[in-house]
């Protein structure tokens, strides 16, 4: 994985600058000391308006943006800030994930859409993914059919993660899982072989797609596996 370092190489001897905008300051405090160690010029705020002047004092490669906030709609400022400053990459990230709203924010320019709870190393590699893309100049716009790929990417990852946090809090539906298979994730937005890997407990290709799970995450998995084993 990159860090700081590696990236401001590419884009000179400035560490990038992120600006982490999260109403829950408890969650943006822990983002930026995870930041701040891996050498990241990181500043908060916790409203859009707070967001949006920030942005306007200063230059940012990266805006992690959360869409419940107390002022206004953040895929608002998503908006404004694309607009306005195209070269920031946004990575989104909510609590209220919905394959909509991965498609609305994709489609407003953001580079990532995490939903939320999600793990230390699955938001460094998309902060990794997207400072690495803006050094190098690249333009997800620049063909359809690859911005159209990223947008399905990130909604196969948010539905990964929404499968396994319901298998830890719904019984029911962790039943019918182990019993049905890929059967009984027709309500959600996954190909086939998501399905499959969802299914069969492949942590491997779940780990190469979508990334590391919390132990939350990983409990349906390792009680799929041991069955098997059996």
């Amino acid at each position: 994985m990159e860090t700081a370092s590696a990236v401001s190489e590419v884009q000179g001897s400035v560490a990038p600058h992120i600006l982490i905008m999260e109403d829950d300051v408890n969650l943006a405090k822990g983002l930026k000391m995870i930041l701040d160690e891996d050498g990241y010029d990181v500043d908060l705020q916790h409203t859009g308006h707070g967001a949006i002047d920030a942005m306007d004092q200063a230059d940012y490669d990266l805006l992690m943006a959360d869409l419940r906030l107390p002022d206004i709609d953040g895929m608002e400022v998503v908006k404004q800030v694309k607009d306005t400053r195209p070269k920031t990459e946004v990575i989104v990230m909510t609590g209220y994930a919905t394959s909509e709203l991965a498609v609305d924010a994709m489609k407003l320019g953001a580079r990532d859409f995490l939903a939320k709870p999600f793990t230390e190393e699955q938001i460094k590699t998309a902060i990794d993914e997207a400072l690495a893309a803006n050094a190098a100049g690249t333009e997800k716009t620049e063909a359809g059919a690859s911005h159209d790929l990223m947008i399905d990417i990130s909604i196969q990852k948010r539905e990964v993660l929404k499968v396994l946090n319901r298998t830890s809090e719904d019984e029911g539906f962790w039943v019918d899982l182990m019993e049905k298979g890929s059967l009984a994730l027709e309500e959600y937005t996954l190909s086939d072989e998501a399905k499959g890997a969802i299914a069969s407990g492949d942590l491997k290709w779940i780990n190469e797609n979508v990334g590391e799970l919390t132990q939350k995450q990983l409990m349906y998995i390792f009680k799929r596996l041991e069955r098997e084993a059996w």
